[in-house]
Formats: structure tokens, sequence, C-alpha cells
């Protein structure tokens, strides 16, 4: 697929936009005076493979945080900041990778400036994000309703304060908790600006179905050619946000890793698919290599089925076959079957 052309910003160590690879964020959810918690999840994300990581910061003491942060891990961080311009002003000086406000809701424009101003002069980028909860009132009464349309006339006006004053270094963020009407105003405002979108579905819900939600929000824009970087968001642990994020990234063929497929197991199976599919699935949690794995059910339609794979095993009467694109290999018992498959996958 054929990605939008857009802006390149930095983050830190990371680039969004242009020809960077789409990126996955999520963001800390424990108490933002709760320093010791914060970078102990931080910590997490970052063996979890988070490539950008988001904390509130609600007030000035809040800032500490960030310090925090940029002391204990190496991924870029983000202040998540609202109302107060001068939280922004901090957190640029405590060593902040980026920012996320709302320009319109931070006060009069000389303080717009002074924090474009700052940003500017530290080449910190900003994220303008904008939901349906904050669309502005003269918006919302031109549209009835936070529409497509009225989120995106907000995510540019917003964007506008920042033109106003020099700064352009943005990516701009369009979420709505319908997902259509994510997807349309993620896609009118890539019609209307070059700057690097932040893709997601806000208050996406429990962990099921937030995976169903964005796969469907996320991965149709990204199938366009619309997004540079991405969140998951999820009513539960952020670790399994990124895990979420990586994976649709990988469906999309935007992000290398193992591919996993397994059959949905029918009246033929006769080895314990589900639990050795969960299995595989674990033990490949931490493999880079660009694969793709196959756990069949069925010996008889097992390889031919999964032929494109590149290794891979198909269950019978407690035994498995261990095949390469479609090739058995040969014959092994069921519970060996994913040792000797790791072994393979190891050698490849």
């Amino acid at each position: 697929m054929e990605r939008r052309k857009t802006r390149k910003v930095r983050a830190g160590s990371v680039y969004i936009g242009g020809d960077s690879p789409v990126t996955v964020q999520s963001m800390l959810n424990v108490p933002a005076h709760d320093i010791a918690a914060g970078v102990e999840q931080a910590k997490a994300l970052e063996s979890a493979g988070c490539d950008i990581i988001r904390a509130a910061v609600p007030d000035l003491e809040s800032v500490k945080l960030i310090e925090a942060l940029k002391e204990n891990i190496k991924t870029p961080v983000v202040a998540d900041i609202h109302f107060d311009y001068r939280i922004a002003l901090a957190c640029t000086d405590a060593g902040v990778d980026k920012i996320r406000i709302n320009p319109g809701n931070i006060g009069s424009e000389d303080r717009v400036k002074a924090v474009a101003d700052k940003c500017r002069a530290k080449n910190i980028p900003i994220r303008i994000g904008v939901n349906s909860g904050s669309v502005e009132k003269n918006i919302l009464a031109k549209y009835g309703a936070p529409t497509a349309e009225a989120l995106t006339e907000s995510a540019l006006y917003h964007a506008g304060l920042l033109e106003k004053y020099d700064f352009t270094d943005i990516v701009i963020s369009i979420k709505s908790s319908d997902v259509r009407t994510m997807i349309d105003a993620y896609r009118l405002t890539a019609e209307k600006c070059d700057y690097p979108l932040h893709l997601g579905v806000t208050e996406a819900g429990t962990h099921d179905i937030s995976l169903v939600k964005s796969a469907a929000g996320i991965g149709s824009l990204l199938y366009m050619g619309i997004g540079d970087t991405i969140r998951v968001s999820m009513t539960d642990d952020p670790v399994k946000e990124v895990a979420a994020g990586k994976n649709i990234l990988k469906a999309m063929g935007l992000r290398k890793g193992p591919e996993i497929v397994a059959c949905p197991t029918c009246g033929r199976t006769k080895i314990s698919l589900i639990d050795l599919a969960k299995e595989v699935e674990k033990r490949l949690e931490n493999c880079d290599k660009d694969i793709k794995v196959a756990v069949m059910g069925c010996i008889v339609n097992g390889p031919g089925e999964a032929r494109e794979a590149d290794i891979g095993i198909a269950g019978g009467d407690g035994e498995a076959l261990l095949f390469r694109k479609g090739e058995i290999i040969r014959k092994v018992p069921e519970n060996e079957a994913v040792d000797v498959l790791m072994k393979e996958i190891e050698s490849m």
C-alpha cells in the first residue's frame, strides 16, 4: 500500500511521519503523583516494545513524573496537558520529548505563543488532540453534533493557532468512540493537511471490544495509507495496548515479526489445538523473525491449507506433523510438538 505523504517530526529518538515506520504508543494509567508506580509501568511498556510513552500531567507537581521518566527510560515521553500552559512550559524544561495539548483550551493567544516559542526553541513537537468532547461550541452549533466534519474543523483550527506563531512541528489526532466517525474524520483531515496523524478509537472499551473497534478503525485507515503513529485505547493494562497495536501493524504488513495462523478447529480435530496455539503465541512474543507460523488441527487439511506458512504443525491423533511450505518434514508426539516447532524456528 502507498502511504500518505506527510511532514516528518521527531520526538526524542523516534520520527513520526514522512518515510518513518508507523509507531505504537501507549499511556500510563497509574496516578500521576505516584512516581515510583509510573516509572515501573513505563519500564514495563518499554520492555514490551512501546515506541512512545504518554503520561498525564494534571498539575505542576506532576512534572516530577516527567523528570523521573526521562531519568529511567530511553523511550520518548509525551506530556498530556490540559488548560494550564504553565505545565507545558515546565515539562519542556523537564526534558519531555513531545507535548499533547489543545491550543484552544490553554487560555489567551499569548499563552499559545509562549508554548509554541518554547517548543520551537527546544525542538519539541506538539500533538493536537481533538475528540468528540473537546469540539468548540461554535463548531458544534454549526454541525449540530461532533461529526467527522466538526472534528476536522476543530483540529485544523487548533493547528492554525500554532501556525499563526510559526510553529508547524505538529502531529494531529482526531479521535471518536464511534468507529465510522473516527475513520471519516481522519480521512477528511488527511485530505486537508500534510501533518502526521496519530490514529486511535478513543474510549474503545475493555480488552476484547477495544481489539475489535481498534482493528476496524485503525486497520481501515492504515489500508488507505493514512496514519503515522497509533494507540489502541483499552480499559486494561497498557502493556496489552502495545501488543494489540503491534499485531494490527503486523496484520497490515507494516511491521515485521512472526505471523501466526491457526485454524478454528472442527470435529476432525484430535489434538489440543487451542492450547497448542496459545503456547506457540506466548513463546513467539519476543521473536523478531519475519515468518508465518501455522498451527493447524488436522493432518488431512493442515499442510495444504497452510502451505504458504514458512513453518507449522498440524495435529493428528495424539501426534503432529511438522511441515515447511506445505511439505511434511516429520511426525512428532503431541507433547513435543511446540518444542520441536520452536527449535525449527530458532534454526531458521
